[in-house]
């Protein structure tokens, strides 16, 4: 986990260690020149369960001892960033935030792997054509845009993100979890987007 300083006479984050021993740091400021001393908190290692859509992975990540970690953080692995979904204690109890140290198991989405999407569209006589989609992201989607997956291309009409329904404006794929709208058969798409066949390690 890569740390980062701040001159506390300063301000500035422009800091070089110029002495480590242990946990121990000897800093200075290249700014103002100052030196000083800090010892770094203990690193615990937190079991974490991944996830990557239908799959989960057993991993671990390193952590401060005693500081609090909440659901919505991020954290990190060897080779991913995720992001916190569970928290479980002894006796198989879940809460939203706790301090490392009381905790038994973290459980979390991978950041790296593409996010999977539901599309609802609606077709003539009360038919609704579903898919799932992967798309990275940091990919936008806006109420309104033409998009096409399946053969079929459809309007947006409605995103539906992890906390609102939204019937207007945009939301990063990272967020959604589903889009809605009617099919308009001779349109032209904007995009393409991929249908989702299942995970695939290479991602």
């Amino acid at each position: 986990m890569e740390e980062y300083f701040i001159c506390p006479e300063c301000g500035s984050d422009d800091v070089e260690v110029i002495k480590e021993r242990g946990r121990e740091l000897t800093l200075r400021c290249n700014e103002c020149g100052n030196v000083w001393i800090i010892t770094l908190p203990k690193l615990v290692k937190v079991p974490l369960i991944v996830s990557k859509h239908e799959r989960s992975f057993k991993t671990f990540t390193e952590l401060p001892e005693g500081e609090e970690i909440k659901v919505g953080d991020i954290v990190e692995t060897e080779d991913d960033e995720v992001r916190i979904t569970g928290i479980e204690l002894e006796g198989d109890k879940r809460v939203n935030k706790a301090k490392i140290g009381e905790i038994k198991t973290l459980w979390g989405e991978s950041l790296t792997y593409p996010k999977v999407i539901k599309v609802s569209i609606y077709l003539p006589k009360g038919v609704t054509q579903a898919f799932k989609v992967k798309v990275p992201r940091d990919e936008e989607f806006v109420v309104g845009e033409v998009l096409e997956v399946g053969g079929y291309t459809f309007r947006v009409e409605k995103i539906k993100t992890e906390t609102k329904m939204l019937h207007h404006g945009k939301a990063r794929a990272d967020k959604i979890v589903a889009l809605m709208g009617h099919s308009i058969p001779r349109a032209r798409a904007r995009r393409s987007l991929e249908i989702y066949r299942g995970y695939d390690e290479n991602e």
